[in-house]
Formats: structure tokens, sequence, C-alpha cells
């Protein structure tokens, strides 16, 4: 594929917050709904689902490594993540939406990521039994990144200050929706889905080694554990954050003097943000949003 030109990014507005299938958008998102919607996947399509600022990339570079890092070597140096792995959603003006990438795309299988909750994937991701991959992270850590995110993303609404960003996280008013439904309404698919495998970014901090091995189990690949370990070495987070190729730095779009697009990738940054009385508030709402799921998170490792 050829490369993009983003020139017609550089003059982009920052969009306002929309509510769109019950859920709060922006227009970027929703602007290409029907065909994003009548999106036929194959069923050796490889669906990678998160919440926004979940670890989406990091896992998207693994298992773009896991299936083409010997075989297109020269797709590691060229091609940026965000064009082997189209956002199905994505619809900017001036460049190819994720639907156009995708159906473009050479590879097999074709490697597709989305933030959308469960209930708006395209049909015929299940249809076709395709294979899942969803990486959850904790809501403290992920309430954090996604604030630094919007600080520094023209493509996401006109930020506000944290006291004010926590608040709205809470209240579900954020692009995608309240993380509480999308994190539990693709552990409530995983019981009936069985081709769902079910991600912690906190796992993958711990030991990237051991969730890279789960993940080859469960796409039913026999990578050899040398080349398991090279992977685990290439995705390593300092790595990821110089690489061109997946660090979103030739995307105008984002202002990385504000931030950069992966800044920390660590477990437990929340405590260097949430005050004690924010903290106790977040603990409290928190639990009555997660009482009726047996999903648990670790906010520390």
């Amino acid at each position: 594929m050829e490369g993009i030109d983003f020139s017609s990014l550089n003059s982009i507005k920052r969009p306002e917050l929309i509510e769109f299938e019950g859920i709060s958008m922006v227009h970027f998102f929703t602007d290409n709904w029907e065909n994003v919607q009548n999106f036929q996947a194959r069923p050796d399509d490889i669906l990678i689902a998160t919440y926004p600022k979940a670890g989406t990339t990091w896992a998207s570079y693994i298992l773009d490594l896991l299936y083409f890092g010997n075989t297109a070597p020269e797709r590691q140096t060229s091609v940026p993540i965000y064009m082997r792995v189209p956002f199905i959603e994505s619809h900017f003006p001036g460049i190819p939406s994720g639907v156009a990438l995708a159906e473009k795309l050479p590879t097999k299988p074709r490697l597709i990521k989305t933030h959308l909750p469960v209930q708006l994937v395209p049909k015929s991701f299940w249809e076709q039994n395709c294979k899942v991959v969803y990486v959850a992270r904790n809501a403290k850590d992920n309430a954090v990144s996604y604030y630094h995110f919007e600080r520094m993303n023209m493509g996401q609404p006109e930020p506000v200050d944290w006291n004010n960003f926590l608040q709205m996280f809470m209240d579900g008013k954020k692009v995608f929706g309240p993380w509480y439904d999308h994190v539990c309404g693709y552990w409530e698919k995983k019981q009936t889905y069985s081709n769902l495998h079910y991600m912690f970014f906190e796992d993958m901090v711990e030991d990237t080694g051991l969730e890279v091995e789960r993940l080859c189990s469960f796409l039913g690949l026999s990578t050899p554990i040398e080349e398991r370990e090279k992977i685990t070495k290439s995705t390593h987070f300092d790595v990821m954050k110089g690489n061109k190729m997946t660090n979103y730095s030739t995307v105008p779009v984002m202002d990385f003097k504000i931030s950069p697009f992966m800044r920390k990738g660590k477990v437990g940054d929340w405590k260097t943000h949430f005050t004690v009385a924010q903290n106790e508030q977040f603990d409290e709402h928190y639990k009555q949003k997660m009482k009726n799921t047996t999903l648990q998170f670790r906010t520390v490792i």
C-alpha cells in the first residue's frame, strides 16, 4: 500500500461530542457508519478490540510480528502500524477510511482494529466466527492515559482539566462510551463466543513473554520460543516508543509537544494524578458500576 498524504489533516478542527447509537462519539467515527456496519469480514480476519488507550497498538504490533515478522520484514521499517492494522471505524478528511484500508489489505490474515463497544462491532465478524483479541486496562490508568491522549489529539473533543475529565470518564461521556460497559460487554461476549481472547494490559506489562505465548495458543500458532522472545523484545514499550512505524509520530493530528502518543505504558501511574478525594469517589462509583460482573482488574502490579 502506498503512503498516506496527511496534509488535509493539518487544518482539522476538534470535534464536538455527539450521542450516537446510545454512546458518546465524534463524527470521525460515525461519518462512514453504513460502510462500517456493512463491512464484510472473512473467516481468517482477526479483530483487535480495546477501549481507547488500553494497549491497542501494543497488541496490534505483537500480532503483526507473529504473522508477518519473518515473511515480510520490510513492513516493519516502511509501513506504519495504522496501515498494517486499519482502524475500521475511522473516517478522517482527505485520507482513506478504515474500511477502505481494510478492504485493500494484502495480508492473510487481515489484522483490523476497533474501539467500538461489542454491540456496535460489524456483525460479519461474529457471523464469520472471526478471532477477536480484546485488551482491557484498569480504569484508573486507562483514564489517565486517555486524558493525556485527549490533550494532544486534535481528533478528540476540546480537552478539559483533569478533574472534569475524570468526572466525564465516570459518567461515560467519553468517545466510545463508558469504560465500564466496554470492558464488561466483551467479557460477557467471551462467555458465549469461544473465539474471543481477553487479555489484560497489566498481565502484558508484568510478563509480556507469557502473554505472547498465550496469544499463540489462542491463535493456533506454533511460533518457536526464540521467535517469541524476539517479538517480546521488539514490542517492549521503550522500543516501540522510539519506532516511527509504531509511535504515531507521523500523524499530524497528534501534537507530541503536548504529550507523546506512547507516554509511559506503566501500571499505577494513576497514583500521580488522583487526589485522595478523587480516588475515594472513584472507588465508590467503580464498586457500583462493576458489582454485577466477575471481571476483576489490578491497579498495581
